[in-house]
């Protein structure tokens, strides 16, 4: 645990320099980065639902990962959700319930999610195709459909009324906007019980029953898992599916949040912050629970270093960055420093049971 700690703290050093380099102080810094992350209650709502986006995102690539499987398209899922929960929020009437209104608009965002990640899941199961590479590139794809939504009339974007109208669709119903969870001052709503509730089910599905130990024979060994004829093909594409639908539910989410909207900038590189979570927390839940929420502190601590100390945000990315390059690499090193131990350790018997058998004969 210290050497992964110490790669931490390593770069929070390096972002305070950069952070000196830009012009304030690491006082300045350092209070403007609390004061954005736990400084008021409003802050740690913000906090809070950036957490619930990523911890839904990362929740369905440990799906995937799983079964072997790694979902690089949470960005272009995201934007495919937010687009079918816009469609879907904005053409309701405004008299159908919110019990049926809030409901049917998260649904359709995980349908599409999954959708999106059934292209990938197909080309992968049929073809050999790479889930890395259609993923990856499915999240350029996706970004122009939202772009595209938002910016067509005949599409999603509210009336044109003057040249400053924004190219941003009408605000969804009131029934489908997501309930505060009731915090004065927050705007922490139910989205993080919702994630918390899709992390607990994955991790009891993925641990406790038979298609959770069918996905991990499927990561372990393919040809070992189809000999004991476990529907190889089938799981795959399963589970890279209900990644989609993990990062699709995300985007739902973010549209059913104030304000209400979907635009251009909607997903903000949620997608690459929970597949960062997913990788960080190593197939644990438990860990993705305590990834998510740190990275959510650190996006909105981020906001007010750039709105208080007049530091880029983007100083946060870095930070973020070489928290993954300094974890990632300790990782790398406690695996070969294990691989060194168990190729000394039958050395090391041999050598015992010599001295032994030398005591044994004297």
């Amino acid at each position: 645990m210290l050497v992964p700690l110490a790669a931490v703290l390593g770069a929070l050093a390096i972002s305070t320099v950069l952070a000196v380099l830009a012009g304030a102080t690491p006082a300045e810094a350092a209070a403007a980065l609390w004061e954005g992350m736990v400084g008021t209650p409003y802050a740690i709502g913000s906090s809070v639902n950036v957490a619930a986006v990523l911890l839904l995102v990362a929740t369905g690539f440990l799906v995937a990962h799983r079964a072997g499987l790694v979902n690089v398209g949470g960005e272009g899922q995201i934007c495919l959700g937010a687009v079918g929960a816009t469609a879907v929020g904005t053409m309701l009437p405004a008299s159908v319930p919110a019990v049926l209104t809030l409901p049917l608009v998260l649904l359709v965002a995980a349908l599409c999610g999954a959708a999106w990640g059934s292209i990938a899941a197909g080309l992968a199961v049929r073809r050999g195709v790479s889930e890395v590479i259609t993923t990856l590139l499915l999240n350029f794809v996706g970004a122009a459909v939202l772009v595209l939504a938002v910016h067509e009339e005949a599409l999603l974007r509210q009336p044109v009324t003057s040249s400053e109208t924004l190219p941003q669709s009408a605000p969804l119903v009131e029934a489908a906007h997501l309930p505060l969870l009731g915090v004065p001052d927050s705007p922490a709503t139910v989205a993080v019980v919702l994630a918390l509730a899709a992390a607990a089910v994955a991790s009891l599905v993925l641990r406790r029953t038979a298609t959770g130990i069918r996905l991990a024979a499927v990561g372990q060994s393919r040809p070992a898992a189809l000999r004991l004829g476990v529907p190889v093909d089938r799981l795959r594409f399963s589970a890279l599916t209900t990644a989609g639908a993990g990062a699709g539910l995300a985007g739902g989410v973010l549209v059913a949040s104030a304000p209400h909207v979907l635009d251009d900038g909607l997903s903000s590189g949620y997608g690459f912050s929970g597949l960062v979570v997913g990788l960080l927390a190593r197939g644990s839940f438990t860990a993705a629970v305590g990834i998510a929420t740190a990275l959510g502190f650190l996006v909105s601590g981020g906001i007010n270093l750039q709105l208080a100390a007049g530091v880029p945000a983007s100083i946060t990315q870095i930070t973020e960055s070489l928290i993954i390059i300094g974890v990632a690499g300790t990782a790398i090193w406690s695996v070969r420093r294990s691989r060194t131990r168990r190729r000394a350790a039958p050395r090391t018997a041999l050598g015992s049971t010599a001295t032994a058998r030398t005591e044994v004969s004297s």
